[in-house]
């Protein structure tokens, strides 16, 4: 990456805190947009590895009492300075399209796309927050009014393990 500037090349290693293994407490709503605060809670274990010297980024994850994992894809354009996240789940396939964002002077990053829920139509956000070198924060929202409000629907706490 000898043709990036400093700044670039820092943006897009934004994703080397994730780099290892993890546990984490997973928290999901049981019924999405419906205004429910009903909860409930599994263990996660999450592996991830960088690629592409930093501008790439990959993740699996399993949720044992689920029955159920997943893969993130994380991919840096430095002309455009935006990460793109694509998930899959090993239940329903590929999330499409992917969540765009970038990170925040707050350390704080958001990435966005519109999709559809049960088809109603949505905005959907991840945002990465809280992050150290033993810990950080996901979460997913959902907006149904253009982003207006949103809903958090799903939140893990990672607590790193190597």
């Amino acid at each position: 990456m000898t043709d990036m500037t400093d700044a670039a090349f820092k943006a897009a290693n934004s994703f080397d805190f994730l780099v290892g293994t993890w546990a984490s407490r997973q928290r999901r709503l049981r019924r999405v947009l419906a205004g429910s605060d009903d909860w409930y809670e599994f263990p996660g274990v999450t592996r991830c590895w960088s690629v592409l010297d930093g501008a790439g980024n990959i993740d699996e994850v399993t949720f044992p009492t689920q029955g159920f994992g997943g893969v993130t894809l994380r991919l840096y354009d430095g002309a455009t300075d935006l990460w793109s996240l694509y998930w899959a789940s090993s239940r329903t396939g590929i999330s499409l399209p992917p969540v765009v964002g970038r990170f925040g002077a707050d350390g704080r990053g958001v990435f966005t796309a519109d999709d559809v829920y049960d088809g109603v139509p949505i905005k959907v956000n991840y945002i990465w927050s809280d992050i150290t070198a033993h810990s950080c924060r996901w979460e997913q929202e959902f907006s149904a009014d253009g982003g207006a409000t949103w809903e958090t629907n799903w939140v893990a706490e990672f607590t790193r393990t190597s």
